[in-house]
């Protein structure tokens, strides 16, 4: 049967995590935290570079980028690094027009706080595409960084906004070297034609949710739980996930009061016909299953 009970629950970054899950330590209190993280995004050699393309501009620069679920950054090799970054270009153009600031289709920076953060971002490595911001709008473009370092501030936190980095790795060996090193993610993308490089992706990462070719649609599905792992979160929702989190399974067996003869077994004084008699029912046969309700 299910329970109801007490339970604490946030969305926000991980620092608030720790604050949050501390405070919930004092009353034993559980808690569901979705803190986001950096999400990689690898793109192979053997990929649709046209829908790539899209499916990454519209995952990273939806709601201006705030979205905790979006591309953080990207590694690919360096032959398609010049290949991609043309192809986002268009994208973009396509998507908002010569002048992304008029486009109605293209959000702004939340507040003063996270403009100026997100606007500090953009002086690591080299703008290639975008790079215009406007502070009384709190606008900033659609930005694809290249040459950015794995210490530059740009890629130790949580970009939340319209800013995508380009990094350059020799192949899937060396992404998958590099993802590992870092924190779980809340996510974790790839692009390619080669099931073997997904199943590879997927095999050899851990993160919160993995979409291969698209980005952001499986947390459209309430099928699919979602939620973080390690630094990225804990616990899962959406659909009856979300019911399963905030309940309680509680354990219930009912007997009735007859059929003594069959618990003599487990009383003392105690034997080894007994014993044995025991260790064949509490063995748990092939075949055998046990059922929530």
């Amino acid at each position: 049967m299910h329970e109801l009970f007490l339970f604490s629950y946030l969305t926000g970054n991980s620092h608030v995590g720790k604050i949050v899950m501390t405070a919930a330590a004092k009353y034993l209190t559980p808690v569901t935290l979705e803190l986001g993280g950096k999400n990689p995004c690898y793109v192979d050699d053997e990929c649709d570079i046209g829908n790539t393309a899209r499916r990454i501009a519209w995952s990273r620069f939806f709601n201006a980028g705030q979205t905790c679920i979006a591309p953080d950054y990207i590694l690919c090799s360096e032959g398609m690094r010049d290949k991609l970054v043309d192809a986002l270009k268009d994208t973009i153009q396509g998507f908002y027009g010569e002048d992304p600031k008029q486009s109605p289709d293209l959000g702004r920076i939340i507040n003063d706080k996270h403009f100026h953060r997100v606007s500090a971002l953009l002086k690591y490595g080299k703008i290639i595409i975008g790079g215009q911001v406007d502070e009384l709008e709190k606008y900033i473009a659609p930005t694809i960084l290249i040459d950015v370092k794995e210490s530059d501030p740009v890629m130790q936190e949580e970009i939340f906004g319209p800013v995508l980095p380009i990094l350059t790795v020799s192949g899937l060996e060396s992404a998958l070297d590099f993802i590992n090193k870092r924190e779980k993610p809340l996510a974790a993308y790839v692009y390619t034609s080669k099931s073997q490089v997904v199943d590879q992706f997927l095999n050899r990462t851990s993160s919160g949710g993995f979409c291969a070719n698209d980005g952001m649609l499986h947390a459209t599905l309430t099928s699919l739980p979602f939620g973080g792992i390690g630094h990225s979160g804990i616990g899962k929702y959406h659909g009856k996930f979300s019911f399963d989190t905030f309940s309680h399974h509680r354990a219930c067996l009912l007997r009735s009061n007859g059929r003594e003869k069959l618990n003599e077994i487990r009383y003392p004084p105690y034997n080894k016909r007994n014993l044995g008699l025991v260790l064949y029912a509490t063995e748990v046969k092939k075949g055998s299953s046990c059922t929530l309700q």
